[in-house]
């Protein structure tokens, strides 16, 4: 019996990746990307560590799939963010994976054409190539990791990083955000356990040990000394929300019993919004709210924004794509991003200075 009848039996193809160097020896960083980058680094660890009495909020479309249409996303969030930085540190949503609970498009980097060509080493470089647009224009992102190995082609880019609700309790998504250089949020269960995100907290803030990946694309064991940037993110669970201020407050009580920080951040989406986007703004303006009236573990809010509102399907002929629109979850338009951030900025301004006595 030969080997090929033992290994690799549903496997059709290897297809080359260029290794991480290759890919950065391309779209180098700059140093105006890199100060920007940090920058948003320092801001979200100043936040977490309370040097910091601002929100964050993490912006933008559900998904990237059109780098034109998000780049023009990107300049008039870099302008908000400098009318509001005095209040709220700004952070773009740059999703490149989609996790699927079964089929549909995986996301700028699986199948970048839309197509099913699945070119992931083009989707990779195009990837670095926008989130590299996007810091050099002064405005840091945040993206959510799924596999593994990306970080390394373009992790040097990214200031936040979400484990959505299906692989926060993943070991292996666990190990691996212990090496991550961003602060991490982890969402809880999607049928709202908070346990998940409170044990990978835990986990990803210890050393490990696992096998990854280095710069010149050889397997490698990876070893870490822990991330202490870990937080939560509230998204509800089974179809309900849990932002509410008794959520909140046993949120605050597992953090607390568990060790760590009191630093709850919310997700206006999903099932917090009960996937309807236009509910989005009631979420945001209630966190605001509860941090009026003192609380002080509420650190930061996501949205899931766009230039237009909704969402649209993936028709065969590209061309008939609407600009702006988002092909994965619906999301609020600019105009209503514009009015939830500056109103948000506008009711914290005076009383988050409070939140260092």
């Amino acid at each position: 019996m030969s080997t090929i009848d033992i290994e690799n039996v549903n496997v059709t193809a290897f297809d080359t990746m260029p290794t991480p160097e290759e890919i950065h020896s391309r779209l180098p960083l700059s140093l105006a990307a890199a100060r920007t980058v940090m920058h948003g680094r320092d801001s979200l660890r100043g936040i977490l560590e309370r040097k910091d009495p601002r929100l964050f909020v993490v912006v933008g479309p559900c998904s990237i799939h059109d780098p034109v249409a998000g780049l023009d996303y990107a300049r008039r969030l870099r302008a908000l963010a400098d009318q509001v930085g005095d209040t709220l540190q700004l952070i773009m949503r740059v999703y490149f994976e989609k996790p699927r609970t079964t089929v549909g498009w995986k996301g700028y980097i699986n199948d970048p054409f839309m197509d099913d060509s699945f070119r992931v080493d083009v989707g990779m470089e195009r990837a670095r190539e926008f989130l590299l647009d996007v810091a050099e224009i002064g405005l840091p992102t945040g993206t959510e990791a799924l596999d593994p190995i990306s970080p390394q082609y373009y992790g040097d880019l990214i200031s936040w990083t979400a484990i959505g609700a299906r692989t926060a309790e993943s070991q292996t998504h666990r190990e691996m955000s212990s090496g991550l250089s961003t602060p991490v949020g982890f969402k809880n269960g999607t049928g709202g356990d908070l346990a998940v995100a409170v044990n990978a907290i835990l986990s990803a803030s210890k050393p490990h040990s696992f096998l990854g990946i280095n710069g010149q694309g050889r397997v490698a064991i990876v070893r870490t000394r822990g991330n202490r940037h870990g937080h939560i993110v509230l998204r509800g669970g089974d179809g309900r929300p849990n932002y509410d201020t008794v959520s909140i407050a046993m949120v605050e009580q597992a953090l607390t019993r568990a060790g760590l920080p009191n630093n709850i951040a919310v997700d206006c989406s999903h099932a917090n919004s009960y996937k309807n986007p236009d509910l989005q703004p009631l979420v945001m303006a209630d966190i605001v709210n509860q941090v009026r009236l003192g609380n002080k573990s509420l650190i930061g809010v996501m949205i899931e924004s766009n230039i237009e509102a909704g969402n649209q399907p993936i028709p065969a002929n590209l061309a008939q794509l609407r600009y702006g629109c988002s092909v994965t979850d619906a999301c609020v338009d600019w105009e209503t991003t514009e009015t939830m951030i500056r109103d948000a900025a506008v009711l914290l301004r005076d009383v988050l200075p409070e939140r260092m006595a």
